[in-house]
């Protein structure tokens, strides 16, 4: 297992921006709202050759009213049970607060190492002598940092690594299957990871758009090794006027190119609606594997013949997607959930799958004897041979006379011809088309 650390501190401190600094990626939503972060994010990092794991908590609001704020303290503090070292950000700015003392006394209790930094000492050169009152936190030498800057980030992973335990020689396994649970807001995404994990790992709520960043939770069963990317709900761009929620869309799409398979929500109450067909449609784009889920099944009036209608509507209003199979689950009471695992390898096979040259030529040579190539003022398209050059998805080029012959009907139909001799489910499946004399790249 790879050491974690984890950054907490009251909202407002900095910990997104420091993240951000300490990953050399943009993960994090950075804003000056308060409460921005709201579920714990994670990312893998590296320093002086040591891999770790870093994640960003919503801050810590010791007497927290409001929902949202009582969920993020919650979140922190099973980042804290996690954690191998805590990161005890404060603000040079607003100078020792009540607040701090209490955080750190959260943090004394815990037990665990703490790291105490001090944020926003941008000037280099002197130290400012207010870091001095960090003292009376009783967690040891604060360490001066500026998140904007960079300053001071050296020294804090220097600290965080003098308290990691001796390194296991284990590598990282490559078996961990990534998977997106995509959908419009309030489908049940969060619900969904929380049975499938079993803790309250993802804020759930019944506000529409919770989730604001995507979340990664790691898992594994006696099938195998998930990471669960869990991503903020993709609403209709006229709703998207926050700024906050433009990111979240981003992050949505970004998780969707970093996973291997995409689980599509769709709620059982409201049917297929034009924001899940945008949805499915990035990833049908982004050529990933996909299981669309019809979730909260429990709550639907159901007879003999309802599952059949709902597959029929579902079929019909993503008809591009007609290789995804169909799950009805429930994640509330945790129904048909376990089929999930299967549908996941089965899916994410499909698109590993690699077809000999040969075999795809003799299924080519069927097809076109099955049905003739198009012709065009008496020109006929002629086919010369096909073959596989990628996969996540199956990626195939045919190679043609003359490729404004190839309409899109005769692709689609030798499409379909390769998918039913080697199955392909689950995935879509790329075709190039390429004319003799083309070069090859």
């Amino acid at each position: 297992m790879r050491p974690l650390v984890a950054i907490v501190g009251r909202p407002n401190v900095g910990k997104s921006m420091l993240f951000n600094k300490l990953c050399g990626q943009r993960l994090s939503i950075v804003e000056d709202t308060p409460g921005v972060t709201r579920d714990r994010l994670y990312a893998e990092c590296e320093w002086l050759g040591r891999k770790f794991d870093l994640v960003d908590t919503g801050g810590i609001e010791p007497s927290a009213d409001s929902q949202i704020l009582a969920f993020m303290r919650e979140q922190a503090e099973i980042a804290i049970q996690n954690a191998t070292v805590i990161i005890f950000l404060c603000d040079i700015k607003s100078g020792l607060t009540a607040s701090d003392q209490q955080v750190a006394n959260l943090l004394l209790r815990s037990g665990k190492p703490v790291v105490l930094a001090v944020n926003k000492m941008d000037q280099v050169g002197q130290t400012n002598p207010d870091i001095y009152e960090f003292y009376n936190l009783g967690l040891g030498d604060p360490v001066p940092v500026s998140a904007v800057h960079g300053h001071g980030t050296g020294e804090l992973l220097d600290a965080c690594l003098e308290q990691f335990p001796p390194e296991d020689r284990e590598e990282e396994p490559d078996d961990v299957i990534k998977v997106a649970v995509i959908g419009k807001p309030n489908v049940g995404k969060s619900s969904l990871i929380n049975r499938i994990l079993g803790e309250q790992r993802v804020i759930v709520s019944d506000m529409a758009g919770t989730t604001r960043d995507a979340v990664d939770s790691f898992f594994e069963n006696e099938r195998g090794k998930y990471l669960f990317i869990d991503t903020a709900g993709m609403r209709k761009k006229s709703k998207v006027d926050d700024r906050i929620e433009k990111f979240s869309v981003l992050r949505a799409i970004m998780a969707i190119e970093r996973c291997d398979v995409c689980l599509i929500l769709i709620d059982a109450n409201e049917g297929v609606t034009e924001q899940d067909t945008k949805v499915a449609g990035l990833a049908h784009e982004a050529g990933k594997a996909c299981v669309i889920v019809v979730n909260k099944w429990d709550a639907v009036e159901k007879d003999s013949k309802t599952m059949d209608h709902m597959r029929q509507d579902v079929r019909r209003d993503l008809s591009y997607m007609a290789y995804a199979p169909v799950v009805f689950i429930s994640a509330l009471t945790g129904q048909r959930v376990e089929r999930l695992f299967d549908l996941i390898h089965y899916v994410n096979n499909q698109a590993s799958m690699r077809v000999a040259t040969g075999m795809l030529n003799s299924v080519l040579a069927d097809a076109t004897a099955r049905v003739q190539p198009p012709t065009d003022k008496g020109r006929r398209l002629k086919i010369y041979y096909i073959t596989q050059v990628g996969v996540k998805p199956p990626h195939f080029v045919i190679f043609c006379n003359d490729a404004k012959l190839f309409h899109f009907s005769y692709q689609r139909y030798l499409e379909n011809q390769i998918r039913s001799t080697f199955g392909l489910e689950g995935t879509p499946v790329r075709l190039t088309i390429r004319q003799k004399g083309d070069k090859e790249g």
